[in-house]
């Protein structure tokens, strides 16, 4: 089917991104990258001819993290076939729209991912839409499985790069606020980088002050951050008691367990992003991998590096949606927001995408009947698997 061109797409169920609960038997027709209409079948005298009948559809999946898929890292191939083949493993789990995530690296590497971006975006590769930065500016005392020896503090020729790039670009950065200057938090912040608080040691009160100053929310919520003690909140805390802002977390059953998936879904129902943090094993025939020195294995759905810390998920969006669903006990209408309608709010993107609706873009996530992702449609453009 042409790029752009006019169909229809039959949803048995559809979760339009808007409420928790599905609507039956819905038609979407779309033309020009935009969607027309979207009204009960039986309101419709006849069915158009170009019709793709699917079993469940939602707004299209955005995945705020992702480091690599279809057997590439980000990090190792900062270029447009890069993201393309990152774009295409994403797209097996449903994932339409994503940012990919360059991890801490020596010095200002981050200038090649951001060039490649901006390339990849100028060629038409479907579904990327602007950059996810994560590192190198943070705290020394979280570095996870980023190289500690690259982790340094934001400098001004460092604020000016991304001031500019992001004029350009839509840019989300994680870094530890409390190892930075407030002054150089509000200058990202005023010229639109999204900040997020990540692979931090920051208190509470550290982390309400990093808000005032811009920050509007956490990276893998629960990973890499100040935990909630008694009589000391940290970043945890502060984001669920807070209820501010938005934050990412991983459903892969193995980065948060199941109660705090929960919890952090009630504290934040606007704005819990489901991520899927994925390295290049993603849809992709290997295993093991080398990233800046380390091995990292990946073993029973789980990928660590030589110490055992957890490097980065195996993980696609449908499935991240389903374990949400699962081991939280929430409304599947629910976590298909978590993974639409407020990723879009997070990059200002709600009057476009993360809903099903007349005026929006036409992107869509096509899943089976068992909820598992059998295409993609990215503004108008229908890929299936």
């Amino acid at each position: 089917m042409a790029e752009g061109q006019s169909f229809a797409v039959l949803a048995r169920t559809l979760y339009d991104g808007i409420t928790d609960q599905p609507s039956r038997n819905i038609l979407i027709r779309m033309a020009g990258g935009r969607i027309e209409s979207v009204q009960p079948a039986v309101e419709v005298s006849r069915l158009p001819d170009n019709l793709l009948e699917v079993e469940i559809v939602t707004p299209g999946f955005i995945d705020l993290q992702i480091n690599g898929a279809n057997d590439v890292q980000f990090n190792h191939a900062p270029n447009v076939d890069g993201l393309k083949a990152i774009a295409e493993g994403a797209r097996a789990g449903g994932t339409a729209h994503f940012l990919p995530t360059f991890t801490t690296a020596p010095g200002r590497a981050y200038r090649q991912a951001i060039n490649a971006v901006h390339a990849a975006i100028s060629e038409g590769v479907p579904g990327i839409l602007g950059i996810h930065l994560e590192g190198p500016f943070f705290s020394r005392e979280r570095p996870g499985i980023h190289p500690a020896e690259h982790i340094r503090a934001l400098d001004d020729e460092d604020v000016r790069i991304l001031c500019e790039a992001a004029e350009e670009l839509p840019i989300l950065l994680t870094l530890a606020p409390e190892c930075q200057q407030r002054q150089q938090l509000r200058h990202l912040s005023a010229a639109g980088v999204v900040l997020f608080a990540g692979h931090s040691a920051a208190t509470a009160e550290q982390m309400a002050t990093a808000r005032a100053d811009g920050v509007v929310g956490a990276t893998h919520l629960f990973n890499a951050m100040s935990q909630t003690m008694g009589r000391a909140p940290g970043i945890v805390g502060e984001v669920l008691g807070s209820r501010q802002g938005f934050a990412g977390i991983i459903a892969d059953g193995i980065h948060v367990h199941p109660m705090n998936l929960a919890i952090a879904a009630h504290s934040l129902p606007d704005g819990l992003c489901l991520v899927t943090d994925a390295m290049r094993t993603l849809a992709g025939r290997q295993s093991e991998f080398d990233l800046y020195g380390k091995p990292i294995r990946l073993r029973d759905g789980k990928l660590t590096g030589p110490s055992g810390t957890l490097a980065g998920a195996h993980l696609a969006m449908d499935e991240a949606v389903r374990n949400l669903h699962e081991l939280a006990h929430l409304p599947f209408g629910r976590c298909v927001r978590m993974a639409t309608a407020n990723p879009a709010c997070c990059l200002k993107l709600r009057d476009e995408l993360g809903q099903v609706a007349q005026g929006s873009r036409a992107s869509l996530s096509l899943l089976n009947g068992d909820r598992n992702a059998v295409g993609v449609v990215i503004d108008g453009t229908p890929i299936l698997q």
